[in-house]
């Protein structure tokens, strides 16, 4: 547990509370989520935790990074549950704002990260990265911390984040944090509760399935091929719906031409009301 715990709900009391830590020598951590914790997200505190000196923790569901037919009203929201769980993994400062200190009257700006932002999670869910880049530019503009965590996961949102913050020059640290499994493989993920228990039998299929795809494409197997057995896999083991199995340049996100080179296998498949994504590395060609 963190000597202290503060909840604050403004941009002005977070400043200034990092600005004071800071004057006062200590590295600041910045650990942004929208609650419905889980130990994915823990992870990232223990994380922050562990290389840096105070961690602040934000809790808020962002409306802009969710379409019209998403779930944004459903979206897991427990803050008090949130808050215990934050409090006993060792975080120093919550930042909960409301919608209007994120968002004021007459707001109109957003950051959009184009090439990167545009494929695979961009193409199936438009403007879903535009929502993700503008409010976590404006977290970690916020915040000021040196470093900020974000789990891989999230492959391509952490990719997305490294782009931007490269390019806008913010002066912050993007540490990625390894994905948090369930013993049979499926990834943590606050809408895994969606998952019926006939579902939840059947998800940790993505997670076996794009390690075999990756494993097919270290063992010189055509790309092309390795995807298409992948998306197939799939659906033959209840997936409803692929929208893609790829395999890519670890850092671009590139289709990947060149198996020597660094490569990741994304994937994002429907299964009941639950759209689970999920990434794995490709080793080096053996």
């Amino acid at each position: 547990m963190a000597d202290s715990f503060e909840i604050v709900r403004t941009i002005e009391a977070l400043r200034a509370r990092v600005r004071a830590w800071q004057h006062d020598g200590h590295r600041v951590g910045l650990v942004p989520t929208m609650g419905g914790l889980h130990a994915g997200h823990l992870a990232l505190v223990q994380a922050s935790r562990k290389q840096t000196d105070k961690t602040v923790a934000t809790l808020f569901v962002n409306p802009k990074q969710f379409g019209p037919s998403e779930d944004f009203e459903s979206y897991p929201r427990d803050e008090e549950r949130d808050v215990k769980l934050f409090t006993d993994e060792g975080t120093h400062l919550l930042f909960v704002p409301p919608t209007g200190e994120m968002y004021p009257d007459g707001f109109s700006t957003s950051v959009s990260v184009a090439n990167i932002g545009g494929i695979l999670e961009g193409e199936y869910r438009p403007g879903f990265f535009t929502g993700v880049a503008t409010v976590v530019t404006k977290l970690l503009l916020q915040a000021g911390a040196d470093q900020a965590f974000f789990g891989e996961k999230d492959y391509q949102q952490l990719q997305v984040i490294n782009r931007l913050v490269t390019d806008l020059n913010i002066p912050v640290e993007i540490s990625g944090v390894a994905t948090v499994r369930e013993n049979d493989g499926l990834a943590l993920s606050s809408r895994n509760q969606y998952l019926t228990p006939q579902e939840r039998g059947t998800a940790p299929a993505l997670y076996k399935t794009i390690t075999d795809v990756a494993e097919k494409i270290k063992h010189g197997e055509n790309v092309s091929n390795a995807e298409v057995w992948g998306s197939e896999t799939l659906i033959a083991a209840g997936f409803e719906s692929v929208d893609y199995v790829s395999a890519r340049d670890a850092h671009t996100l590139e289709p990947l031409v060149d198996p020597r080179k660094t490569g990741r296998v994304l994937a994002a498949a429907k299964l009941g009301k639950a759209r689970l994504i999920d990434n794995v590395p490709i080793a080096d060609p053996i």
